[in-house]
């Protein structure tokens, strides 16, 4: 496990405790903004991770934008 994987679990985990369907945008838009100087720089694993992670957590905002709509 690396150290962006830690820090990620420890995001979402704080997100989850939160949940706050917007702080996980917010999250998922500051994750694909870090993996662009990235990309330009050829750092793509850690960029490819970024973007894995922006996913994720776009995914769980849209996941507790549903369960809030209920």
């Amino acid at each position: 496990m690396k150290s962006q994987d830690i820090l990620f679990i420890l995001v979402l985990a704080f997100l989850l405790f939160k949940r706050n369907p917007k702080l996980f945008v917010w999250a998922g838009l500051l994750c694909l903004f870090l993996s662009m100087p990235l990309f330009h720089f050829l750092v793509f694993f850690t960029a490819e991770r970024l973007v894995y992670y922006a996913a994720g957590f776009l995914f769980m905002s849209i996941i507790f934008f549903l369960i809030k709509s209920r």
